[in-house]
């Protein structure tokens, strides 16, 4: 083990290897630009979770809009491949718990 200092991105992208979520790109690129690739109507309801080995965990705020995402996810999951490649071939709904 070498005691040279590394860039704090190759130890980002060590620990998101590890943990099976994708490069470091991808995963900055879904959770940043959310809002942006799946449009505010959508991100106001759906926020993302976690990205693990292509499957995008999205929690949505209500039930409808677990049904209206799953009606939409091949155009989700288009539109995050076009928006820069992203490797997210499906998505995983869950709804939040209400307090």
């Amino acid at each position: 083990m070498s005691s040279e200092p590394r860039p704090l991105s190759e130890s980002m992208d060590r620990l998101l290897a590890s943990l099976k979520g994708g490069d470091r790109a991808t995963t900055v690129s879904v959770f940043s630009r959310w809002a942006e690739l799946v449009g505010d109507q959508v991100a106001a309801h759906c926020r993302p979770l976690k990205l693990d080995e292509g499957v995008l965990v999205v929690e949505v705020d209500d039930p409808a809009w677990a049904t209206q995402l799953k009606i939409l996810h091949s155009d989700v999951i288009d539109r995050l491949q076009a928006g820069g490649g992203m490797a997210v071939e499906r998505l995983e709904i869950t709804v939040a718990r209400r307090r």
